[in-house]
Order: structure tokens, then C-alpha cells, then sequence
């Protein structure tokens, strides 16, 4: 009763490509009425691959079908059986002609050998319109086999198909022979063609799925690197405020100037973040970090030397200079902070050293070896992907200390300043 089971489920699974097959293509229709109407494009490039697409090639058999309702066929039982049989392999051949896997499987091959060997036996017995099976298995055999040795194959099926209309009938082999070859040939190439066409259609829809999910996580890394770095600032000039306000009021008012102008400015990058116009520049980080740490009673000390930098490679630095002072504010419990950038001809580096307790962490955002959180890590891959590198870890003084490089292109190098002298605060 094995087989019975099978049969059921090999029904049950045509029933069910049928239904996908009618649902894909009432949504090709639809998309083709759309097309008109609109004069786009359609996104699909055709209607769904499925082995229904090659049922109504069986109609080619209907002659032999009305020879044997008629009896005009000998041994019209036989016939039938034969009929029957052939069109059952040629449906399970070509449904599994459209999966990749399947087609390759000793299965489908065997099945086509059998189709092979029974259009054979129906062609030199009956003669006449049973030779229109030779094309028929042309098409299937087209179907399972496209690759290098279709050729080959189709040109010995076709010749072999004219050999037996020549010794059956004597007539028509040509014909025979030319419908073979070319079902064969222009069976694989279209069914190859949309195969490709689908794969690369399948390939462009994950590219841009990749792109939004790069963009995503690019556009999340800026949040935190804005958003963290402000409400660390704002939070170390509130409690600034809040100190000075008993005994000086005249500061307190001027951090809260400062909490008012962080908070602006903020807003302006954020707004410049989600339209995707945001440049950061190095000179205007370092201004805003030399802010924070006097807030947070840490002595900045800001070295610079070297020629001017590339807009990128500046924007690629204030991330890591914004970032890693965000650190020493909120984590340090520093009194000092250098932070030290160097370029030449070849190369720029950026240090960030500070005199605290070590390697920056919290309950929500844990360190990891040599990288620090969360925002530390999306920087090394931001560097990494300039081709340059993020080194994070604890300094052998003590402290915290975050180099990076990147590389200077030769495109992207200006004159050198004279006498350019660092600049300490």
C-alpha cells in the first residue's frame, strides 16, 4: 500500500503547485493590466515557472489519442496503456524539470530514459501520428538538460528520430527530425533565460535589502554616537549647574547657556543625520570635547600637528574623538585627557588618553577586550571599512586610551601648513 501513499502524495503535491501556479499568474496578469495602465515596467518578468506552462504540448498527441477512441490503432488497450504511460512520465519529468535540485536527480533521468525508450517502441509500432512524440520528448528532455551536453543530445535525439520515421514510414523524417531538435533547443534556452532572468531578479531584491540594512544600521550608529555624546554633555553640565548655583549664580547661568546650545545643536545634527547631509569636522569635535571635559573637571589637553585633512577623513576622526570622550566623561572618573593628532603623507593617527580607571563599561553596554562598547565597536568597523584601524584598551600608565588610523590618500593630501605648532589647551 506504499505506493498508493505516494501516488496520493505526488497528487496532493501537483494540486498544490496548480494552485500556486493560478495564484501566480492571476498576480502576472494583474501586474501586466497594471503595466499598461501606468506605462512602468512590470517587477515580475514573467509568469510563474511551473511544469503547467508545458502541459498543452501534450495536445500533440492528440492524434494518436483519436486512434485509439476510434480503433483504428492495433492492440488498442496496448495503445492506451502506452499513452497513458508516456503522459505520465512527460508530467512528472517536467514538473521536476523546474526545480534545480530534482531536475539533477537519478530519479528525473531515469524517468526521461523511460519516456525515451517507450516513444521508441510507440513510434516503430504504430507508425504515423505517434511519431509526434519524438518532439514531445524533445521538450522534456530540453527541460532536464541544459547544460553543456544539450547540444550533443539534441542533435542524436533528432537524428535518431529521423532514423525511425525512415524505417516506419518512410516519410516525414525530416520534419520529425527538425521538430525534435528544435523543441529540444529552444526548450532549454527559454527555460534557461527565465531561470537566469529570476535569479537575478532575486539577487538585485537581496542587494537592496542589503543596502536598507546597511543604511540601517549606519543611520542607528549615528544616533548613538550623536545622542550619547549630547546627553553625556548635558547631563555633566546639569550637575555643573547644579553645584555652582548656591554660590555662584552667574555660572550656574552660564552652563545652562551651554546645556541650551548643546541641546540646539543637537537638534541640527539629527535633523542633518536623517536627510543624510551630515559632515562632521574635526576642528568643531575638538572645540566640543575641550566643553565637556572642563564641565566634568578634566583638564583637556588638545595636540595637533600635521597638514590639513580630507572632509572624510575628518568626519571618520570627530566620530572617534566625540565617541571616546563621551567615555572619559561618563566612565573615567578622569582628571586628564590628551588627545593627540598626528598626520602625514602617508597616514593619520588619533590618540584619546586619559588618566582614569581603565577600560570604560556599564550594565547596558559591557566592554569587550580591546574594542570597548557598543559605540567603540561600530567605530572599528566604520575605520575598518576606510582601511584603517581602532585600537581600545587600558594604557600601561593607567587610564583608558583610544588610538586610530587611517590612510591619506595621495588625491586627498593639501599643503602642509608652515610652522604648524600644537595647539594645547
Amino acid at each position: 500500500m506504499s505506493w498508493i501513499r505516494g501516488v496520493a502524495c505526488q497528487v496532493n503535491h501537483w494540486r498544490a503547485a496548480r494552485a500556486r501556479w493560478r495564484a501566480g499568474m492571476a498576480e502576472f496578469k494583474a501586474a501586466q493590466k497594471e503595466a499598461v495602465r501606468t506605462g512602468k515596467r512590470p517587477e515580475h518578468a514573467g509568469p510563474p515557472p511551473t511544469g503547467f506552462g508545458l502541459l498543452p504540448w501534450l495536445l500533440m498527441g492528440m492524434g494518436s489519442f483519436s486512434n485509439v477512441i476510434q480503433g483504428k490503432a492495433a492492440n488498442p488497450w496496448l495503445g492506451g496503456l502506452g499513452l497513458l504511460a508516456f503522459n505520465s512520465l512527460y508530467i512528472y519529468v517536467t514538473f521536476r524539470s523546474f526545480d534545480r535540485c530534482k531536475r539533477g536527480e537519478r530519479s528525473t533521468r531515469v524517468a526521461l530514459l523511460l519516456m525515451a525508450l517507450l516513444t521508441t517502441a510507440l513510434a516503430l509500432g504504430y507508425g504515423g501520428n505517434w511519431l509526434m512524440f519524438f518532439p514531445l520528448l524533445g521538450l522534456a528532455t530540453g527541460a532536464v538538460l541544459r547544460g553543456p551536453w544539450l547540444g550533443r543530445t539534441g542533435i542524436l535525439l533528432a537524428a535518431f528520430a529521423g532514423a525511425v520515421s525512415v524505417y516506419r514510414d518512410g516519410s516525414d523524417a525530416v520534419t520529425i527530425a527538425y521538430g525534435t531538435f528544435l523543441s529540444t533547443m529552444v526548450t532549454a534556452a527559454i527555460l534557461s533565460l527565465s531561470e537566469a532572468v529570476r535569479e537575478l531578479q532575486a539577487a538585485r531584491e537581496k542587494l537592496a535589502h542589503q543596502a536598507v540594512e546597511k543604511e540601517r544600521l549606519r543611520f542607528s550608529r549615528d544616533l548613538h554616537d550623536l545622542l550619547g555624546h549630547t546627553l553625556s554633555v548635558i547631563v555633566v553640565k546639569s550637575e555643573a549647574a547644579r553645584r555652582l548655583a548656591p554660590r555662584n549664580l552667574d555660572a550656574a547661568l552660564t552652563q545652562i547657556g551651554d546645556i541650551e546650545s548643546v541641546g540646539r545643536q543637537a537638534l541640527t545634527e539629527i535633523r542633518e543625520a536623517v536627510t543624510g547631509y551630515r559632515e562632521g569636522s574635526l576642528a568643531t569635535e575638538l572645540d566640543r570635547a575641550r566643553s565637556a571635559l572642563s564641565a566634568a573637571a578634566v583638564e583637556p589637553v588638545v595636540l595637533r600637528s600635521g597638514a590639513p585633512l580630507a572632509p572624510q577623513t575628518e568626519a571618520l576622526l570627530g566620530w572617534v574623538v566625540r565617541e571616546a570622550v563621551t567615555n572619559v566623561v561618563r566612565h573615567a572618573g578622569a582628571t586628564r585627557c590628551e588627545i593627540t593628532v598626528q598626520s602625514t603623507s602617508e597616514r593619520v593617527s588619533l590618540t584619546v588618553a586619559d588618566n582614569g580607571e581603565g577600560v570604560p563599561s556599564t550594565p547596558s553596554s559591557p566592554s569587550l577586550p580591546g574594542i570597548g562598547g557598543t559605540g567603540l565597536k561600530g567605530l572599528t568597523e566604520r575605520l575598518a571599512a576606510a582601511g584603517g584601524s581602532l585600537r581600545a584598551g587600558p594604557s600601561p600608565r593607567g587610564g583608558f586610551t583610544v588610538t586610530a588610523e587611517l590612510p591619506v590618500e595621495a588625491d586627498d593630501v593639501s599643503e602642509p601648513v608652515a610652522a604648524t605648532a600644537p595647539t594645547a589647551n
